[in-house]
């Protein structure tokens, strides 16, 4: 039980340091801290990863930042890829989902990096893929076909990395957001959440009905200590600079992929 309060109070600090990306630690800290095969952290990672998202996605509506409109459609194009991504978990080897996590792990760490090094922040508005706009005098999402498959096709790829992985998807909805439309980050984070919760929901009950269990004692206290160090990290990252939180979970990325790397080719 320590151990689980340890690792989900430590997942819940990056989730709530990193807005909607940290829950990629949230696998490969039950894999490392709990000696466990992908496919048996997979649930537990994605009910905490879903739950913590879905307390953030609340706050995110109290505050009107949602786009609700939007998560939903990202939602119905996910959740039927997550049944897919979990069929390939249970077909692929062990050492082959380590290595592809660990890879995934490093092209996000690359992302964080280059977007940690630029003097400054490039807006969404100079994107030359947005093609989702917000109309300034009603503040809502200006609707088109294009919009409509940019975020159909975000929401399938999370769906599908959401199974296969058991990531709750941040890091791909987040800079596909920004990519596609010129919602402001903390719209895209807030909707991010929100699509986290839902697609992390599907993803469950998708591990579940393939015959994957969790043991329950873990699930709660992984899950209630994450959302605990997700309420202490969101207190923090007030605090801090958001270049140094990016740099620094960059770093804490790339160490866990080379971790997950050695644990793939030599079974450490």
């Amino acid at each position: 039980m320590l151990i689980s309060l340890v690792l989900g109070g430590f997942v819940g600090a990056v989730l709530g340091l990193t807005g909607a990306g940290g829950g990629i630690l949230a696998v490969p800290a039950l894999v490392v801290g709990m000696s466990w095969p992908m496919q048996q952290a997979t649930p537990v990672a994605l009910v905490a990863v879903a739950g913590s998202a879905a307390l953030g996605a609340l706050e995110g509506f109290r505050r009107g930042l949602v786009r609700y409109r939007a998560a939903l459609l990202m939602a119905v194009a996910g959740v039927p890829l997550t049944t897919l991504g979990v069929r390939l978990a249970h077909v692929l080897p062990q050492r082959l989902l380590l290595t592809l996590f660990a890879l995934t792990m490093l092209v996000v760490a690359g992302r964080l990096l280059r977007q940690a090094l630029r003097q400054q922040a490039t807006d969404a508005d100079a994107s030359p893929l947005c093609v989702g706009r917000v109309n300034p005098d009603t503040g809502r999402l200006v609707w088109s076909w294009p919009v409509g498959v940019a975020l159909a096709s975000t929401g399938a790829v999370t769906g599908l990395m959401t199974g296969l992985l058991g990531v709750g998807g941040g890091f791909v909805i987040v800079p596909m957001l920004r990519k596609f439309t010129n919602v402001s980050m903390h719209g895209v984070v807030a909707t991010s959440l929100m699509v986290i919760a839902l697609v992390g929901t599907g993803g469950v009950l998708a591990t579940l009905v393939s015959g994957t269990r969790a043991p329950l004692d873990v699930t709660l206290w992984f899950s209630i200590a994450t959302a605990l160090g997700m309420a202490a990290g969101r207190g923090a990252s007030r605090h801090l600079s958001a270049r140094h939180v990016q740099a620094g979970f960059a770093v804490v990325l790339v160490c866990v992929a080379l971790g997950l790397l050695a644990k793939a080719a030599f079974g450490v």
